[in-house]
């Protein structure tokens, strides 16, 4: 069995609400008595891409289990790459692989520099498809933009646009067993190509749905979700605040 956390828009500005917040979040799982074997962060990590940024998320985002992140639209690729890699400064799309606990995490780059909304350029999608063939087992494809749109109008308008590339690569690759996002500040699952579809609540913020009063409260506890995969390959979701 596998368990992990999955946490997303932390938005961390040099101030002390995003820090606090995110602060709160990662103490709470560091603290937990029982097993965990890795935090998901799927981007909006910094809210202006500096540097000085990102040397607060690599302050934070640290805990007892490894912490897997890509960047979102907020992020700026070169400061990410020089600050929380350890690599020269470059704007190709920020992809990374882990194996943690037999299975396989892909942290991809749906950005588009200087833009809000998403696509998985030709070169990331690419090393989907190729680093999925490298392995067999349990594997999860994360990224910042949801593939399709969920019902919130002005947030499915910046969602990742060209999906059904990314639904021809997963064809191919039956061992994906679910697919995890940000950017929507609020909890959802849906499903996409077939699988699980796992978007993240804020931690900075929480959007308001249109049936509510379609805002952004900012007053809401930060939240994250919890993702189980069984011996059998099925998947369980469970969701906490973090007051």
């Amino acid at each position: 069995m596998i368990v992990f956390a999955h946490v997303s828009d932390i938005h961390l500005d040099l101030g002390k609400r995003a820090w606090e917040r995110t602060a709160r979040v990662m103490g709470y799982l560091d603290g937990l008595p029982g097993k965990l074997d890795a935090v998901v962060v799927t981007g909006d990590l910094a809210d202006h891409g500096l540097a000085g940024e990102y040397e607060q998320v690599a302050k934070v985002l640290v805990g007892r289990v490894p912490v897997l992140i890509c960047p979102g639209n907020h992020d700026v690729r070169s400061a990410y790459r020089e600050v929380l890699l350890g690599e020269a400064a470059g704007d190709a799309p920020v992809n990374r692989v882990h194996r943690v606990a037999g299975a396989t995490f892909l942290m991809c780059d749906s950005t588009i520099p200087g833009q809000a909304d998403g696509l998985l350029s030709d070169e990331t999608l690419a090393w989907i498809d190729a680093t999925l063939g490298e392995d067999d087992g349990p594997a999860f494809v994360a990224f910042h933009h949801p593939p399709q749109p969920l019902h919130i109008p002005w947030i499915d308008e910046y969602r990742q646009h060209g999906a059904h590339r990314l639904a021809a690569v997963l064809d191919r690759h039956p061992r994906v067993r679910a697919l995890l996002c940000g950017h929507v500040h609020t909890p959802a699952v849906t499903t996409f190509a077939g699988r699980p579809l796992l978007v993240a609540p804020g931690v900075v913020s929480t959007i308001k749905l249109p049936w509510e009063d379609g805002d952004v409260d900012h007053d809401l506890p930060p939240a994250i979700a919890f993702h189980v995969l069984d011996d059998e390959l099925r998947m369980t979701t469970h969701y906490r605040v973090v007051l």
